[in-house]
């Protein structure tokens, strides 16, 4: 069963009385791997959303996130506030399969309106703690001798590298594969330089990530150590 026929027939199957529903992901934005699953976003009347589940359907991998309406605004405000929001991004680009009274189509409106605003600015306190944490990152890689310590803590220093970035340009934050591409408009190249020093810290050299991650850094006003400071935080 091809990827929209099958969104729909769990809907169907799950919750016939669904108010509307959205397929999202890389199986609508036409990415889709040979290992992705279907990102479905169910609207009900009432219980039993709020609530998240994985499941297989006609030999799909799906995740379903089912909600209110209320529950709904209420996800997107708490995931706004973070600058990261899959909730929103699945039903502003995702495809709408299922809309009874007129939700969907609202609520992808609605989605759409809030990506095109884009995220909160990014706060003082926020940056300096990022500009923090990879400052202690970056002495521990220059001093670690230890093979796997090093491993751990280069993908830790690209993650966060990356998401510094993304901060600091005003950007929506993402994980995972999210991340590479919310990274890839915002400083293109960036990605193929950390994933460049990363393989040369494997093969045990650490100057090219630590040159990278310093060139990140510095836009956000240098490493920081002595000074750093919050109070009411053991």
């Amino acid at each position: 069963m091809e990827a929209i026929g099958a969104a729909r027939a769990v809907v169907e199957e799950r919750h016939p009385g669904a108010r509307a529903a959205f397929l999202g992901g890389s199986a609508a934005s036409g990415r889709r791997t040979a290992t992705s699953d279907l990102d479905v976003v169910v609207l009900l009347h009432g219980a039993p959303a709020p609530y998240r589940e994985s499941l297989r359907f006609a030999d799909w991998p799906v995740e379903l996130f089912v909600h209110t309406e209320a529950t709904w605004h209420a996800y997107v405000e708490r995931e706004v506030r973070g600058r990261r929001s899959p909730l929103v991004w699945m039903c502003a680009e995702g495809l709408l399969i299922r809309d009874v009274d007129g939700l969907g189509a609202r609520l992808a409106a609605t989605a759409r309106k809030v990506v095109a605003a884009g995220p909160p600015p990014v706060s003082a306190e926020e940056v300096e703690d990022r500009r923090y944490a990879l400052t202690d990152l970056l002495d521990d890689l220059v001093g670690c001798g230890d093979q796997a310590e090093r491993l751990f803590i280069a993908t830790e220093l690209v993650t966060r590298t990356g998401q510094l970035a993304l901060a600091l340009e005003g950007s929506w934050l993402g994980g995972g594969k999210w991340l590479a591409r919310r990274l890839e408009p915002v400083d293109p190249g960036l990605g193929g330089r950390l994933h460049h020093g990363l393989r040369e810290v494997l093969e045990g050299r650490v100057e090219l990530l630590v040159r990278v991650v310093d060139e990140v850094v510095a836009q956000a006003g240098g490493r920081l150590w002595a000074g750093y400071r919050r109070d009411g935080v053991r």
